[in-house]
């Protein structure tokens, strides 16, 4: 198995964008397709590694970028002026995601029938609102997601099959949060299922994250469930 990776460049709005695409370059043909989608600070080495974990699998992962190439916040303050956008136009982030997802189609090691989008914290966000717009994707991961509705999805049925991965003691997306999700997700006619993980907090998959005040605390074997997690469910989508 030898994984490489290759940048893919695209262009919206006059702004250049990066994403990484990794694939088992030992595997012939077309496999399916994963959107990872990045947390607030923007595409980051934590989000390629991701790619190429997926490409372990059989999958081409795709490391997406939403704030432009080179683009990468090394704050709080920094991190949330790059969000904030998104967070409060739910439109002008669909939109890109969608653009995004087709350009994942058209890459030649990709199955354009079989996609699917991972994301973590924002990127869960992401993930779970791709699958709001009901776009044709086989699933969607939210890895310790924002799990507020957007506000402009509510009728629409959602296709894809949705896997929430969520830390019980999350600030940023508390138990309410969790039920309103679920009775979105109800109403919208989702294939959905939750693995709320005890006495985890927001950020569990990033071994940087250490700051309990904050809400953000990395928890190894919450890491290690939630990836056994999308990998069961992977095979599921894509059988």
């Amino acid at each position: 198995m030898t994984i490489k990776t290759r940048s893919v460049e695209y262009d919206f709005e006059g702004k250049t964008f990066e994403a990484i695409l990794a694939a088992d370059d030992g595997q012939s043909g077309e496999r399916p397709g994963v959107l990872v989608c990045h947390a607030w600070a923007g595409r980051s080495d934590f989000d390629v590694e991701k790619a190429k974990k997926l490409a372990e699998l059989g999958y081409a992962g795709f490391a997406l970028d939403l704030y432009g190439k080179g683009v990468l916040g090394t704050s709080t303050e920094e991190n949330q002026a790059l969000m904030t956008p998104f967070v409060e136009d739910r439109s002008m982030l669909q939109s890109r995601l969608l653009k995004i997802a087709d350009i994942l189609r058209a890459q030649p090691e990709v199955d354009s029938g079989k996609i699917a989008a991972i994301g973590f914290c924002f990127g869960g966000l992401c993930a779970l609102d791709i699958a709001r717009t009901g776009a044709d994707l086989a699933g969607v991961v939210s890895f310790h997601g924002l799990l507020n509705a957007p506000g402009n999805t509510a009728g629409k049925k959602i296709k894809a099959k949705v896997l929430a991965l969520h830390g019980w003691d999350d600030p940023m997306a508390p138990p309410k949060d969790v039920e309103a999700l679920g009775k979105e997700l109800t109403e919208a006619g989702a294939d959905w299922q939750l693995h709320a993980y005890g006495g985890t907090m927001h950020a569990f998959t990033n071994p940087e994250a250490n700051d309990p005040d904050f809400g953000t605390v990395y928890n190894a074997a919450a890491d290690a469930r939630s990836w056994i997690a999308m990998k069961t469910f992977l095979a599921e989508i894509f059988g």
